[in-house]
């Protein structure tokens, strides 16, 4: 079986990872607070564990993995967003998570096995909180209920921080029912017109961080092997999770392993709405930014090519690199054809991408390994070969088989020009070879050019091969555009 070994955010080392039981393997990842559009800081945490969980797929059997990602469905920011709109908070929530998975999907993020919503579970938070208050390590003060720092030792062990570092570097709320500054909320009173359930501290809804910990232990129990986020989460939120499930579950370890994503850059900047570099995933699939449209894949691509663990810094030469990747990589599909590509079943995925991917998730080592494979078979496309680079972009969450331009690659193997599927491709490619035959016989080849610049303009390759020009779709097609330009050319 294939070790994997992972940086342990609570050890601070990479250590091989070995869970619980083998048989059913358990992950718990922080998800989405759903008020508007995933950011792309919300897509790397969620593309980073989706690499970790086909991983763990591969390693210990699809039946064998437990991945739970919840949503948090109640928080201030969704309540003072469904005032700001007018609207009641439930539609808001699902308005907000079906983009959520929209666009999720667009970025080739598998769902997880579970996606509890944290407004399902508050009976099970009261009972938490009812056991922290019975073991001493919580209290209830003026319709809250405040977790005790003091009463777990071990806090700030996960981040590295001691308690004075903490109050020093946070924003800590100053209240007069709290015993110590550092106490954080469990259970807070709700207005009138806030959500709210009945509790024995009266009408009120849960703090933030009880809510991963119940659902965690929920579906997970009181021991699990990970739990992941983003480095932005390890304090307070995973710090305060770690000492109120500890406490309410004194018998369990909660998670072995945490792993943690650092922050996404833009230009080299943090994402910030007042630099001007804020980006929902939608602005990037839709081309609202300086980058164009960008592909799920490719969006997908820029994240793979950072380490996990380190910043990632989306610029217009990561952007480009993840194009050219995504181009290379569908020219090798096409190499065998396109006609039964898309049903292929993956095989065995290529070793050395494999165990890049055990390392730690090496997920640049990853790719650079599955590249030079691609150099390495170019001439040697057989189905087997095939059917693993298949199954390596299957564990990378790369899926191109059905890709427009892996099937117009596949045509430079196996067809004439002016076959294209595409109505008005097939115009501009047999308009292109009649305008060089032209040109040929008298030198003046600016009308053929014309044509072959409008057609880069709109987002097709062009090939000149010995038996004719042939156009390739890239991820910025602009059917539109070559729609224009066929009409032109008829005309």
């Amino acid at each position: 079986m294939t070790e994997i070994r992972l940086t342990n955010t609570r050890t601070r080392t990479k250590e091989p990872f070995a869970p619980i039981d083998p048989d059913d393997v358990r992950m718990y990842v922080c998800g989405p607070t759903v008020y508007d559009r995933a950011h792309l800081g919300n897509a790397r945490p969620a593309v980073v564990f989706d690499v970790l969980y086909r991983l763990l797929r591969h390693v210990y059997g699809a039946g064998h993995v437990k991945y739970v990602r919840n949503i948090t469905d109640v928080e201030d920011k969704i309540i003072d967003r469904a005032r700001a709109n007018g609207e009641a908070i439930e539609d808001l929530t699902r308005r907000t998570t079906g983009w959520y998975h929209a666009d999720m999907d667009a970025l080739g993020v598998l769902r997880p096995n579970e996606e509890p919503h944290a407004t399902d579970y508050v009976a099970q938070m009261i009972a938490m909180i009812e056991a922290l208050i019975a073991r001493g390590c919580a209290y209830a003060a003026e319709g809250h209920v405040l977790f005790s720092v003091a009463s777990f030792p071990d806090y700030g062990a996960l981040s590295g921080r001691s308690v004075e570092d903490m109050i020093a570097g946070a924003r800590v709320e100053v209240a007069p029912y709290k015993r110590d500054p550092m106490d954080f909320v469990l259970w807070k009173p709700s207005a009138a017109d806030e959500p709210g359930w009945e509790s024995p501290w009266g009408r009120g809804r849960p703090g933030w961080h009880i809510e991963c910990s119940a659902m965690s232990e929920a579906l997970l129990g009181a021991s699990f092997d990970i739990h992941g986020g983003g480095a932005d989460l390890m304090f307070p939120h995973h710090e305060n999770e770690v000492a109120q499930s500890c406490c309410a579950h004194p018998e369990g370890s909660f998670a072995r392993f945490w792993l943690h994503n650092e922050m996404l850059l833009v230009e080299g900047r943090k994402m910030s709405k007042s630099l001007g570099n804020f980006f929902t995933v939608r602005d990037l699939l839709e081309g609202r930014t300086e980058f164009g449209p960008v592909t799920g894949e490719e969006i997908r691509l820029a994240f793979l090519l950072s380490h996990y663990r380190a910043p990632m810094d989306l610029n217009a030469t990561r952007v480009e690199t993840a194009r050219a990747v995504r181009a290379e990589i569908c020219e090798a599909l096409g190499k065998r054809g396109s006609a039964a590509l898309a049903a292929r079943a993956p095989g065995a995925p290529i070793e050395a991408v494999v165990a890049r991917l055990a390392d730690d998730l090496d997920t640049p080592g990853a790719l650079a390994e599955l590249r030079g494979w691609l150099g390495l078979k170019r001439k040697q496309m057989t189905g087997e070969v095939l059917d693993r680079i298949v199954a390596s972009l299957d564990l990378l969450g790369l899926d191109l088989r059905g890709a427009a331009s892996t099937g117009d690659y596949a045509r430079l193997y196996d067809a004439e020009p002016g076959a294209h599927a595409d109505p008005a491709l097939a115009a501009c490619e047999a308009r292109l070879a009649e305008l060089r035959a032209a040109a040929k016989q008298s030198g003046d080849f600016a009308e053929a050019d014309a044509l072959k610049a409008g057609l880069v303009a709109a987002g097709v390759e062009v090939r000149i091969l010995p038996a004719g020009p042939f156009l390739i779709r890239q991820a910025t097609h602009d059917p539109a555009a070559v729609a224009r330009l066929a009409a032109t050319e008829r005309a």
